[in-house]
């Protein structure tokens, strides 16, 4: 199994107080940000100065903040999101995860992404490394299973 740490994602209530910590007091750097007005939230990457060069070729390792334009705080831990991590084929990993007992919450119906959960139900993100492979059964038909 081949992994390859991508991102950790917090969903924050004020934007401007949470970029002001992580950028203008701690001295990350926006990698990028897309603002998604349909859907009404907004994703921001950040780097450490010291991984900007593997963030601009790997877009890795990073801090992804969300921020839900609706929503102005997160209580019960919703602040924090899911580990990321890349994989060589997405089909491959779920097979074997399922031949050793894990739940595929999030099947990966696009050949792209899944989601599975730790024992204490920390999400985590598996993401198609390169193009996203091309749909195929089971994985296309199979059902999510809980949150993610």
């Amino acid at each position: 199994m081949s992994l390859q740490y991508l991102h950790t994602m917090i969903r924050v209530g004020d934007l401007d107080a949470a970029l002001d910590f992580f950028c203008d007091k701690l001295g990350l750097v926006q990698t990028s940000r897309n603002d998604h007005e349909q859907g009404r939230f907004s994703l921001i990457f950040l780097a450490a100065p010291h991984d900007l060069e593997r963030a601009g070729t790997d877009t890795a390792p990073l801090l992804e903040l969300t921020y839900n334009w609706d929503e102005d705080a997160y209580t019960g831990g919703r602040n924090f999101g899911h580990l990321a991590y890349r994989v060589d084929n997405i089909y491959q990993i779920c097979q074997d995860l399922i031949d050793k007992g894990v739940t595929i919450n999030r099947p990966p119906h696009d050949g792209h992404m899944a989601f599975v959960k730790s024992p204490d139900g920390i999400s985590i993100e598996l993401l198609q490394k390169g193009d996203a492979l091309p749909p195929q059964e089971p994985w296309t038909s199979m059902e999510n299973v809980g949150s993610w």
